[in-house]
Formats: C-alpha cells, structure tokens, sequence
C-alpha cells in the first residue's frame, strides 16, 4: 500500500513539474515576442511567408524579421501591409510612391513573382496602399 501512495505522489509531482516547465516554456515565448515587438517598434516583428508571389526572394514558409520604417519607405523596399477588411497581411514589394501635399505617402505594391500590380487585391476602388497600412519593412 506504500508503495501505491509513494507512487502517486511521484506521478502528481511529474506532472507538476511538467505543467510548470510547459507554463515557463509559453511565458518565456511571449516575453520574447513582446521585447522583439519594443526593439523593432512593430506590432508583428516576425511574419511567415504565405505564398510564392515575391519568388525568388522569398518561398513559401520562410520566416521575415520585420521593423516599422522610422523614415519613408522607398521605392523597392518590400513590406508587409494590411488591406482594410482582410485579416491576411500580404508581403510585397514598393513598385511606385506618391507623396502628397501634406507628405503622406501612396504606394503600389507588387509581388515580384505575380504578372500585376496589386490593385487587384486592395479593395474595390483602391488604388494606393496608405503609409498607415503598413506593419513593417522586411528587415531580413
């Protein structure tokens, strides 16, 4: 009988110490996404490749480390943008720019693999992405 209790007392303490590792294991993660979401100053500092559109550059699956441009973005910079209404964030490249008056900036974006531009994928009507659509410049 000994023996059966001394047993359950270990299995309860196995399954203690791995509930504790598992909850340090995720708090740890979420540690690090949040100090990589300061430093980079991005809501999403690490993005997954979703698609072939920006092949050769970038294959399906491939992870992007990701800043929030502190200067405008340029002409062949790739970024990672939000169209309005759609959760999916689509990384592209910078195919033109226009800046306006006030000095906000327009852009057109286009993945390097796709035949057109992306007027396509914006919503209906929408010609130019806005600067505060983008999440972040592709880094590496």
């Amino acid at each position: 009988m000994d023996g059966l209790k001394s047993l359950s007392r270990l299995s309860f303490r196995q399954l203690a110490q791995q509930t504790l590792n598992f909850c340090l294991i995720v708090s740890s993660a979420l540690m690090i996404w949040k100090g990589l979401s300061v430093v980079t100053n991005s809501e999403s500092p690490i993005v997954v490749v979703l698609s072939e559109s920006m092949e050769p550059a970038f294959a399906r699956g491939d992870l992007l480390f990701l800043t929030l441009p502190s200067a405008p973005v340029n002409i062949g910079d790739i970024c990672v943008f939000k169209v309005e209404g759609k959760s999916v964030p689509i990384v592209h490249r910078v195919l033109e720019i226009h800046t306006s008056t006030n000095n906000t900036q327009f852009m057109l974006t286009k993945g390097d693999n796709n035949p057109v531009d992306d007027r396509g994928l914006y919503n209906q009507g929408q010609m130019w992405i806005r600067q505060e659509d983008v999440v972040g410049k592709v880094q590496g």
